[in-house]
């Protein structure tokens, strides 16, 4: 059974723990991407999105697992040679803009919610995050499945709670509402942004042994990624569009249901993701550095760890504290899309399916 998992289910759950608090976990991101198609025009874009992140993941893992790349400098050798620096600066930059709208996020979900200055979110966060890199792969993957579980678990609960309470405001705006316009440029544009978060997802494809237990967990990991923000996005409808106002969606949300213990209850679950989303990311960083080191036959301290992770988190808050979750979200995210859709989608399509087919 732990086989099944690490091979089958651990890389979709490790890839949602990444996308989901640097995107849909407010519910700040599918508003920008997806509200101005409408209620069905943005669904159908979520669903472009699934698929694209189905089929890219299933032959990006099996890329990985042939060429046994677990890190992404050595992944994005294979499919752009030389030119691997190109994503690995533009890779940090995102990185960056991530961990600026989580601390944001992190910060403004206490200040609203109870009073607490947002720094001190910003630094439990920190602290965490440096605790769980310090101890390596082993626990970053337990603890990232596990927290995915729970917010399934928490999500389902919660978009349950919207129908029982608000239920018909959700049904009138999906048959009042026409399909907008847009909806497949916004699930590309989606899915070519998030992609880049392949990078933080490689270091447990080294469970997979077989061709078909790739192409199996990477075309799992669409769906396990977005039923989450499925379940969000049918949630929200309920009040568009005037929730497309609201800086974090989810609270709002949630202050309408006014269940006092399961709020409390969502808001840990919520900022746990952000603290996993931090941990995938600068966790790819540490299993970069240390693949240098073992190729200067040489080994990575293990205290490098929580110092590389306190230095980006510090450079991120200070951006977080300056532009704000919504400012961040709208302005960077659609600048590197393209760039990642070109580094990432292309590459592997061409070069990396070619290099596929001639392993037997």
């Amino acid at each position: 059974m732990r086989s099944f998992f690490q091979r089958y289910l651990l890389p979709g759950l490790i890839f949602q723990s990444v996308t989901i608090a640097g995107g849909y976990a407010t519910g700040r991101e599918i508003v920008e991407f997806f509200f101005n198609a409408g209620p069905t025009g943005g669904l159908l874009g979520i669903l472009v999105a699934m698929v694209i992140w189905s089929i890219t993941l299933a032959a990006c893992f099996e890329l990985a697992r042939v060429t046994k790349s677990y890190d992404y400098q050595t992944y994005f050798s294979q499919t752009l040679g030389r030119g691997s620096i190109l994503f690995e600066i533009t890779y940090m930059l995102q990185i960056i803009l991530v961990i600026s709208i989580v601390g944001a996020a992190a910060g403004e979900l206490l200040s609203e919610n109870y009073g607490i200055k947002a720094i001190w979110g910003t630094v439990t966060m920190m602290i965490s995050v440096a605790i769980l890199v310090f101890f390596g792969s082993g626990l970053i993957e337990k603890f990232l499945s596990l927290w995915s579980i729970m917010l399934y678990l928490a999500y389902a609960a919660f978009v349950i709670l919207c129908i029982s309470v608000f239920g018909d405001k959700i049904a009138t705006n999906f048959t009042t509402y026409s399909i907008g316009e847009g909806w497949f440029i916004s699930g590309l544009t989606y899915s070519g942004y998030n992609l880049a978060t392949i990078a933080a997802v490689l270091f447990c494809i080294r469970h997979i042994k077989t061709r078909k237990e790739a192409i199996s967990a990477g075309l799992l990991a669409g769906p396990i990624a977005m039923i989450p923000a499925i379940f969000f996005f049918v949630a929200m409808i309920g009040y568009y569009p005037e929730i497309m106002e609201q800086s974090l969606p989810v609270n709002y949300l949630l202050n309408i249901l006014d269940v006092p213990v399961f709020k409390i209850l969502f808001e840990v679950i919520l900022f746990g993701t952000f603290i996993e989303t931090c941990t995938a990311l600068i966790h790819s960083v540490n299993e970069r550095i240390a693949v240098a080191y073992d190729d200067r036959k040489s080994h990575m301290p293990r205290y490098m760890r929580p110092v590389i992770a306190l230095v980006i988190l510090f450079t991120a808050i200070v951006m977080a504290t300056n532009f704000g979750v919504v400012n961040l979200i709208s302005s960077g995210y659609g600048t590197l899309t393209w760039i990642f859709i070109i580094l990432i989608i292309v590459p592997l399509f061409t070069i990396g399916i070619r290099k596929i087919i001639k392993q037997k």
